[in-house]
């Protein structure tokens, strides 16, 4: 006996969960005039639950929500439109149902029509069937990657660069970032099941930072050909791995410190934003480290000149340092203590940045400006 299935999909779904899928797949899909099937998202019904997918060809993003499906079926609709109509419904039930590739959305206060694409048109989002690598609870990897996030190139001049590298070893993860002028590596003690060094790009880190702010729970990571994956029971992104090798990172960072200096992070920060002020083209800024203070100076010939002064402990001999302002309040934002230590390694070598009084493994320095 021959059974014809019916592409026809019926489902009721909870407003607030359908509108938390779309928020999370649509920030990726941009406009592409040449490839108007990526404008939009595919909703599909997939073993008792409501899929809903998008892609740019290098993330693709899976999320998945509980609904009572009495017909299973899919369809691609446009992102922006159907993400902002479910964010306007006030209806806590919703009803999906297709036919032709129209998407009517029905509640109690709603009838609505949006006219869809054929589903078979949207892209493929491939499958990794390789082991897990890693599980690391959501919260611990949006910190470890918003550790490193500000340190990723910008420039896509050295691709590597462009991304952060991602250790996995037997007992160690590490997530280093560095644009050559400033870097940060985080590390965390893990049982990972298999080793893999790999470069995760940029857009891929923060579609994973702003997703995570919104997930509870493990994230398992799976790594295959050239492609890296996380994923948890609601949802999984996929992106693409940047090739290439990381440069060896480690030999920026020095052994020893010449002198190192305590301070309270929140006074530090607010007088280098009023520094900041009156820096020059190049963003500097000057901090003189004596024994009981840091002096932070900056000048500007068009808006004048300011000196602030910070309490500090000392150990070992003053130093003077010049640094952008903005790599350094990059580098204070990631430290979660309310003391930091500024450690000078000599002149011309980096200045590094870490959190006082903290088991978590995290670095941070910053190359010096020429006096």
């Amino acid at each position: 006996m021959l059974f014809i299935t019916s592409n026809r999909m019926n489902v009721t779904v909870n407003q607030k969960n359908l509108r938390k899928a779309l928020g999370l797949v649509e920030k990726i899909v941009s406009r592409n005039p040449s490839l108007p099937i990526l404008n939009n998202v595919l909703i599909k019904t997939d073993n008792g639950r409501l899929r809903v997918s998008s892609t740019n060809l290098e993330i693709g993003i899976n999320c998945m929500i509980g609904a009572k499906i009495d017909e299973v079926g899919e369809i691609a609709i446009p992102a922006r439109v159907s993400s902002d109509f479910i964010n306007n419904v006030s209806d806590e039930k919703i009803t999906l149902r297709t036919k032709n590739n129209i998407l009517f959305i029905n509640s109690d206060k709603y009838k609505t029509q949006i006219l869809g694409f054929d589903p078979k048109d949207f892209p493929i989002i491939p499958k990794l069937k390789e082991g897990t690598v890693a599980i690391i609870p959501s919260k611990i990897l949006r910190n470890m990657l918003y550790s490193v996030a500000d340190a990723i190139a910008i420039s896509e001049t050295r691709p590597e660069l462009a991304g952060i590298y991602a250790d996995f070893s037997a007992k160690k993860l590490i997530f280093a970032a560095t644009d050559s002028f400033r870097l940060s590596e985080v590390c965390l003690d893990a049982k990972n099941s298999s080793q893999h060094s790999v470069i995760i790009p940029r857009n891929t880190v923060m579609e994973l930072i702003r997703m995570t702010s919104d997930i509870d729970g493990d994230i398992e990571v799976k790594i295959g050909d050239n492609q890296v994956s996380f994923y948890n029971n609601d949802f999984e992104l996929i992106s693409r791995l940047i090739d290439g090798s990381y440069p060896d990172y480690k030999k920026v960072i020095p052994s020893k410190f010449l002198s190192r200096i305590l301070v309270q992070k929140g006074d530090l920060e607010k007088d280098i934003r009023l520094a900041g002020l009156f820096s020059s083209n190049i963003s500097d800024i000057r901090l003189l480290c004596s024994k009981d203070a840091i002096v932070i100076r900056s000048k500007n010939s068009d808006k004048g000149e300011i000196e602030t002064t910070v309490p500090a402990v000392l150990k070992n001999d003053p130093f003077e340092i010049s640094v952008n302002y903005h790599y350094l309040l990059d580098g204070l934002k990631i430290m979660d203590s309310d003391k930091v230590v500024l450690e000078f390694t000599g002149n011309g070598n980096p200045l590094i940045i870490k959190p006082h009084d903290n088991n978590r493994e995290l670095t941070y320095l910053i190359m010096p400006l020429r006096s």
